[in-house]
C-alpha cells in the first residue's frame, strides 16, 4: 500500500525514546565508577557504547534476516507513529492486503526496536563528544584523547542514520544495505580505538614492528572486504545458493554469471535492466565469499598465531582474534549445511564485527610504547 517515505512528526517522542534508553547506561556508569578518575568514567562510558554498538549490529543482522527490514515502511516512525501501537490500523490493512508482505505487528516491533536502539546508541556517542570537548582544557582529562574522535564518531553514526532512512526508503537496495553495515562496523573501529587510548599507555614489549603493523592493516582491509562480500551475500539472500560445502551444487565450479552477480546500483531481486536475477548470478556471489573467505581466514589465523608468540604483551587480543577465526569458519559452515540457521547467520555477522575490533585493538595497543632499557 502506498504511504509517504518520510514523516517527521514522531521525531521528537523518538528522541524521548533514545534518551530513556541511553538514561540507563548513563546512570549505570556513573554509580559504577563513582571513585573513578574523569578519564576512568570516560573509559568506562566509552567502553559501555562500544558494547551497545555492537548489540545494535547483531539487532540488525536480526533485522535483516527475519525480513522485518520493511516491517514500518517509512522513515522514522512506524506509518507516521512513533511506535507499532499506533500504526495497527495501517499495518493490518498492509497485512491484509499482502498476508506474505513484510508488513506484519511483529515484523514492525522489531524494525522500530532497532530504530529505538540506535537513537539509544547516537545519544550515548552525542554524551561522548560533548564530554571531550567540555573537558579538553581540564588537567584530569588531558591526558586522555582528543575530543576529535568522539566528534569524527558522531559524525559517522548520523551518517549511518542517513543510510538506515536510505535502507527503508529504496526498499533494501542492496548497495544500500551493505553500505550500512559496513559503516556499524565502522563505528565499532571508531570506539574500539577510544577504549584503547583512554585505557593505560602502552607497555614495553608491545610495539609493533613496522613489518607486524603493515601487515596488521592489510589484514584488516582483507577482512572489510570479505565483510562487503558477506553483506552482499545477505542481502541478496545467496546463502543457499550453495547447500553444500567443500563442493557447491556437486561441483569444484558451478555454473556461474559473475557480471550479474557483481552489478553493483540495481533493485533487489533484480538487474540493472529490471529483470529477474539469475541463480548463476546467486551463485557467483555466494562462492567469490566462500573463495575470499578461504584466504581471510589463513591470513587472519597465521598472523593471530605469529602476533601471539612474538609479542606476549599483545597475547589476550592475539588469542580473541584466534578464537573469533574458528567461530567464523563454524558459523559460516553451519549456515550453509545447516540451512541458514537464524543463531548462526546472526553470530556470523557478529564475528565479523568483533573481529574489527580485534584488529583495531592490535593496532592501537601495538603503537609506539615506551622504549625498552637494558641492564
Amino acid at each position: 500500500m502506498p504511504t509517504a517515505l518520510y514523516d517527521f512528526s514522531p521525531v521528537l517522542r523518538m528522541l524521548v525514546m533514545g534518551l530513556l534508553l541511553a538514561s540507563g547506561p548513563l546512570t549505570w556508569v556513573v554509580l559504577r565508577n563513582r571513585g573513578a578518575t574523569p578519564v576512568g568514567r570516560l573509559q568506562a562510558l566509552t567502553v559501555m557504547t562500544l558494547f551497545l554498538t555492537f548489540d545494535l549490529v547483531l539487532f540488525g543482522a536480526f533485522t535483516r534476516l527475519t525480513d522485518s527490514g520493511l516491517g514500518c515502511p517509512d522513515w522514522p516512525g512506524c506509518y507516521g507513529s512513533a511506535s507499532p501501537l499506533g500504526a495497527g490500523e495501517h499495518i493490518a490493512a498492509a497485512q491484509q492486503a499482502m498476508p506474505t508482505g513484510p508488513v506484519t505487528p511483529g515484523k514492525a516491533w522489531v524494525e522500530m526496536v532497532h530504530r529505538y536502539l540506535a537513537m539509544g546508541v547516537g545519544v550515548l556517542i552525542t554524551v561522548l563528544a560533548v564530554a571531550g570537548w567540555v573537558g579538553r582544557k581540564s588537567p584530569a582529562l588531558r591526558s586522555g584523547i582528543s575530543p576529535w574522535w568522539p566528534t569524527l564518531t558522531l559524525v559517522w553514526v548520523c551518517i549511518q542514520g542517513a543510510f538506515g532512512a536510505l535502507t527503508v526508503t529504496m526498499k533494501l537496495f542492496p548497495a544500500i544495505v551493505t553500505l550500512h553495515l559496513l559503516g556499524g562496523y565502522m563505528l565499532l573501529a571508531l570506539l574500539a580505538t577510544q577504549v584503547v587510548r583512554l585505557g593505560p599507555p602502552p607497555v614495553p614489549g608491545s610495539a609493533l614492528r613496522h613489518g607486524a603493523r603493515t601487515a596488521l592493516w592489510l589484514a584488516l582491509g582483507l577482512l572489510v572486504l570479505q565483510a562487503a562480500s558477506g553483506a552482499w551475500v545477505s542481502t541478496n539472500y545467496a546463502v543457499l545458493a550453495c547447500a553444500e560445502f567443500p563442493m557447491c551444487q556437486a561441483s569444484w565450479w558451478p555454473a556461474m554469471h559473475f557480471a550479474e552477480g557483481f552489478e553493483i546500483w540495481r533493485p533487489l531481486g533484480l538487474t540493472a535492466q529490471g529483470e529477474h536475477i539469475s541463480f548463476q548470478a546467486l551463485t557467483a556471489i555466494h562462492f567469490s565469499h566462500r573463495l575470499l573467505a578461504v584466504l581471510t581466514l589463513l591470513v587472519l589465523g597465521g598472523l593471530a598465531w605469529h602476533l601471539g608468540r612474538r609479542y606476549p604483551a599483545l597475547r589476550t587480543p592475539a588469542r580473541a582474534l584466534g578464537a573469533l577465526v574458528v567461530l567464523q569458519f563454524a558459523t559460516g559452515l553451519s549456515n550453509v549445511v545447516l540451512d541458514w540457521p537464524l543463531v548462526a547467520a546472526v553470530l556470523h555477522t557478529g564475528g565479523a564485527g568483533a573481529m574489527v575490533v580485534a584488529l583495531v585493538w592490535l593496532l592501537t595497543r601495538g603503537r609506539t610504547a615506551p622504549v625498552e632499557v637494558s641492564a
